[in-house]
């Protein structure tokens, strides 16, 4: 998420990264996968599953574990500063 907030804030445009991590602890990195992260991860064998997307300005980390899921997201500078000025 570091990673991507940081490359965002440079200007950079961020590509969609699946991140999965196979029961014995393997990674494999996918690109711009249009899969649903469940079936992406079923499909490779993955235990453990992270999207990392930019949407609006925010950097979004999805991950799944088994029937665990959770969801990251940042918020905007811009929207940051909108709310202090008020």
């Amino acid at each position: 998420m570091d990673a991507a907030e940081s490359a965002s804030r440079q200007g950079q445009v961020c590509s969609e990264m699946t991140i999965l991590i196979d029961p014995q602890g393997h990674i494999r990195m996918v690109a711009d996968s249009d899969w649903p992260l469940d079936s992406l991860a079923r499909h490779h064998g993955a235990q453990s599953a992270y999207r990392v997307s930019e949407r609006t300005g925010s950097i979004r980390v999805e991950g799944r574990d088994g029937t665990r899921r959770c969801l990251l997201e940042s918020v905007p500078y811009s929207r940051i500063a909108k709310l202090l000025l008020g």
